[in-house]
């Protein structure tokens, strides 16, 4: 058995983990890399031959987990695809969505260096396109949560709830030799326990190995369940001021919870009436799979839908879907609040909007989810100034609030509550997707722990277990 470290090794983005066993090749994930200092990576030939991989498992459809994928099978990749149904639905409205801006993004750049005389870092075509997408989802096979499924004689994958987004999973690999069974637990992004909308992530007894995100291994998130107050907060101050709230967000779960906590503050009247602008074609659509999901959904947020509302609508809210929609929202008079992704400020529609407000000190720029370092996100938020948008340099003016109770990620409190949950120490740990202040914090209280063997792998190192 060997595992090899392709992405998300001393870093948040870029997910991708090459498991073989007797000769059976599988990526668990195979995601975009999001930082700035690694975005050449996208653009390399996979450090394996596409074709000879024969199954990826993913564990959720997140950019950073996911966006390589139709490149993968631009390359060569035809191997099954297996994932659970609430992520096989989500998947084509992202990976579509993807293929868009990164045509449209292709295309700006083309004409914005071509005016200026200069080129880019990064070739001036899309990584992959819509039909690449395509392709892709013809490779699809649904695996329900709990379901033990064979890859082959020897092999078989099973996917457990990870309570990180819709559909999320950890994936649990098991091999038999017909004497013993060993079995690997990839945990992908584990979610906040005791949280609305999804169930707690799942726990184990026990595993060989185990693959573990370490995004927050060296913090709690501040205000957990003060978040919908301070939010309100942020909101009230900023219309009072006179002022728009722009919010990026992921387009899965973040903007949701968003959406419900807006919905809530206005029918208690905790914050003023106010234009609520959805800019987010994916967002929408997505949406309404969350409408369609409630069999995922916890018991609280079960019996909210029971009344025949969905908890993601209220007065006030615009659905925006087409450009020329989204263009208008600069020629609203009045204040209101404006979500729209990527949740990093890495590309999409709202970076035009904070390029309409950057220089506005009454508007206020909420961050509701982790920022990964040399992100536009990041920058702003560790107060650089000025900082470059599509091109020109802006003075950083408009406020900024934090708010990180929404993070869909567990904060280090949880990752030690769910690392306490095997009852005996697995032969290693190995503690990924993370940045070097949250791996080694989580990996000294691993190894704090009798038994435990921790191993924070680099980047394309690989391992024989």
């Amino acid at each position: 058995m060997k595992l090899k470290f392709l992405g998300a090794a001393g870093q948040v983005t870029g997910s991708c983990y090459l498991l073989e066993i007797d000769g059976t090749r599988m990526l668990i994930d195979c995601g975009l890399f999001q930082e700035r200092q690694y975005l050449h990576r996208n653009w390399e030939r996979f450090p394996f031959p596409p074709d000879t991989i024969d199954y990826v498992l993913l564990t959720h459809v997140h950019l950073d987990h996911s966006g390589l994928l139709p490149k993968l099978v631009k390359e060569g990749f035809r191997g099954r695809l297996l994932l659970t149904p609430a992520s096989a639905e989500m998947l084509p409205i992202v990976l579509e969505d993807s293929a868009r801006i990164q045509e449209e993004d292709a295309a700006y750049k083309k004409k914005r260096h071509r005016k200026e005389g200069r080129k880019g870092p990064h070739p001036e075509v899309p990584l992959y396109k819509v039909r690449d997408v395509e392709r892709c989802l013809r490779l699809l096979k649904e695996v329900p949560y709990g379901t033990l499924v064979k890859l082959n004689g020897r092999l078989k994958v099973c996917f457990h709830d990870a309570g990180h987004i819709l559909g999320s999973a950890m994936v649990e690999v098991v091999a038999h030799d017909g004497r013993r069974s060993r079995n690997i637990i990839f945990s992908g992004d584990i979610g906040q326990f005791n949280k609305p909308i999804l169930n707690d992530p799942t726990m184990f007894d026990g595993a060989d190995y185990v693959v573990m995100e370490s995004t927050y291994g060296n913090r709690n998130h501040n205000g957990v369940g003060d978040e919908e107050e301070e939010l309100g907060r942020v909101v009230g101050d900023t219309i009072k001021a006179g002022g728009n709230v722009l919010i990026p967000a992921f387009a899965i779960e973040r903007a949701q919870q968003i959406l419900y906590s807006l919905g809530g503050l206005l029918r208690e009247r905790k914050i003023p009436a106010v234009t609520v602008f959805f800019d987010s074609p994916m967002g929408v659509e997505i949406t309404k799979v969350f409408e369609r999901s409630k069999r995922c959904f916890d018991k609280e947020a079960q019996a909210l839908f029971s009344g025949g509302l969905s908890p993601f609508e209220f007065p006030g809210l615009r659905m925006v879907e087409s450009v020329e929609d989204s263009k208008a929202i600069a020629r609203f008079d009045r204040p209101s609040v404006i979500i729209s992704g990527a949740g990093m400020l890495t590309g999409g529609r709202i970076k035009h909007h904070l390029q309409q407000n950057i220089g506005r000190p009454e508007c206020t720029l909420v961050f509701v989810g982790y920022q990964a370092a040399g992100t536009l996100g990041r920058l702003i938020q560790e107060g650089v100034s000025p900082v470059r948008i599509h091109g020109q340099s802006h003075e950083v003016k408009m406020k900024t609030a934090r708010i990180e109770g929404f993070s869909a990620h567990a904060g280090r409190d949880d990752l030690r509550r769910w690392m306490d949950g095997f009852a005996s120490a697995p032969r290693r740990i190995f503690l990924t997707h993370g940045e070097e202040n949250g791996i080694s914090a989580l990996a000294e209280y691993a190894a704090s722990k009798p038994g435990w063997e921790v191993s924070a792998p680099r980047y394309r190192e690989e391992f024989v277990i």
